[in-house]
This record gives structure tokens, sequence and C-alpha cells, in this order.
């Protein structure tokens, strides 16, 4: 029963899109999965109010102090996944200490990477509290026809973390999916986002077990 936090120091990185994908397809696998939504713009919980997946439910988290009732609702699923808001406050804190991975995604550019490199300072001082915590960064929205999209990987080889192999593209298939209430594996079930979404969940499938035993 995994719990996965999503966690970004800085907006436009695809958040909400990657944590609505990446449950849709959770739950094609025949898992229950539940989304936490702390972000205050609430775009899971809008997402969810047009999904139509009874093995999927999104909830809000109103409050870093509901931590230990959300841990006991956690267990009711296979998988549950915390969209966190873009700012280092003690829901982040909550969300990190709890969770089992965390999945720090970014995009190509400088700003991104500046704002990376202080999203894993917060993720390391959650590891010193919680160690058996996991984490990797994901590079989204990339486009392999710019030297930025070209050089990312490179460019974050230092970063300290481990780095999925999975990359998502700008693709308009998530956005779609996003707007149509589903996820691009339901959307869109043959196109380049829905490859690189199940791409993606292989990954974390893989690191859920490998985590999972060290925090036996």
């Amino acid at each position: 029963m995994p719990i996965l936090s999503v966690v970004a120091l800085k907006g436009g990185v695809g958040k909400s899109t990657l944590v609505t994908a990446i449950a849709v397809e959770l739950s094609q696998r025949h898992n229950k999965v539940l989304i936490a939504d702390t972000d205050p713009q609430g775009t899971a919980v809008c997402w969810g109010a047009i999904l139509g997946a009874d093995s999927l439910a999104v909830v809000p988290w109103p409050n870093p102090n509901y931590r230990d009732g959300f841990t006991k609702r956690a267990k009711e699923y296979d998988w549950t996944i915390i969209d966190t808001p873009p700012h280092a406050g003690p829901i982040m804190r909550a969300a990190l200490v709890i969770a089992d991975l965390a999945l720090l995604p970014t995009v190509p550019g400088a700003a991104d990477a500046w704002a990376l490199g202080e999203t894993i300072a917060v993720f390391q001082e959650a590891q010193k509290i919680r160690p058996e915590l996991g984490g990797a960064v994901l590079l989204n929205r990339v486009s392999r026809r710019t030297a930025l999209g070209a050089s990312a990987r490179g460019a974050l080889s230092d970063c300290g973390m481990p780095i999925l192999k999975t990359e998502l593209g700008i693709r308009v298939a998530y956005a779609e999916a996003m707007a149509a209430g589903k996820g691009p594996t339901t959307y869109a079930s043959s196109s380049p986002a829905a490859a690189e979404v199940r791409e993606l969940v292989d990954e974390l499938e893989r690191l859920a077990r490998k985590w999972g035993r060290r925090a036996h």
C-alpha cells in the first residue's frame, strides 16, 4: 500500500496532471487508488468531480494536523498519491514524512533546476525523520526539438538523486485527458502520452517494491 508524494517547489511543472495520469493508470491495473489534494488551487479535486472511475477517489487534505487520520485512511487503498502545494510549508513536509516514495517532477530550464535543488533539500530534511523514504526525479514536458530538452538529463546528472528513465513529453493528450476527467491511458490509449504514462507507472511499481523492502 505505497504512499507516493509528488512534490515541487515551483509551479508549472505539471504536478497535478502527472498525479491524475498516474492514478488513472494504476486504477486500470486493478488497484484501488486514493488521491489527496493538498494544493489550495484544488486542481485534482476539480478533476475528481468529473471523474468516472469507481476504483479511484479524490479527497482534499485540509491541514497538516490531518496526517494521522489520513495515514489510517490510506490503508484502505492499494496506492495513495498526494498532490502537494508548490511551497515548503507544513503540509508538504507532512506529506513527505508519511510517504514511502517521493516523485520530484521538473522541466528543462535553469530556473526549474534551481527550484529542484530547493525541493531536494526539503526531501532530504524529511529523510532525516523518515530514513526509509525513497525518491526520484522525473523529467516532464521535455521537447527533444530544443537544446534545453535534449540536454536536460545531463544537466541534472549531479543533482544527488536518481533520475527516472521515463521522460514525459509536451503532448496535448495530457491536457485533453485532464479536461475530460480521465488520464492519457483511458482518454487516448494508443497515444505517445499513454505509452509514456505506462512506462512511468512500470518504473514506480518497481521502485515501490524496492523501497517497500527497505521500509521493512
